[in-house]
């Protein structure tokens, strides 16, 4: 888990990255998407976009007030992904530097005789 400190308004908030906060962040993502797709569906979709954005809330410490509730979701939103691009840069560096030591272990070692 990784802890990060949001400021807004003047105001600190304390947001804890868990794997329930980033599955919340993802889904809302898509429910903005399905919303801004199809926009006649957005009544269907604004209670469960509600509730996750009420679900998103309570991972924040203290807990926010309604006038920074907009400033706070787009905020975990841009942590979240600034987190999922460490992630995937660190992936991506491992997979390359196991390629190598593969690479190195396997390949064939010449040696020169003595003649």
């Amino acid at each position: 888990m990784i802890s990060q400190e949001i400021t807004l308004n003047g105001k600190n908030y304390r947001l804890t990255l868990t794997d329930q906060v980033l599955s919340d962040v993802r889904r809302l993502k898509a429910l903005y998407n399905a919303a801004y797709e199809d926009p006649e569906s957005f009544e269907e979709v604004s209670s469960a976009i509600s509730d996750t954005i009420n679900q998103i809330a309570s991972a924040v410490e203290p807990q926010v007030s309604d006038s920074d509730l907009d400033a706070l979701i787009q905020a975990v939103m841009k942590a979240v992904d600034e987190k999922s691009k460490e992630t995937e840069e660190a992936k991506a560096r491992h997979a390359e530097e196991r390629a190598k030591a593969d690479k190195a272990k396997s390949s064939p070692k010449t040696r020169k005789s003595k003649k």
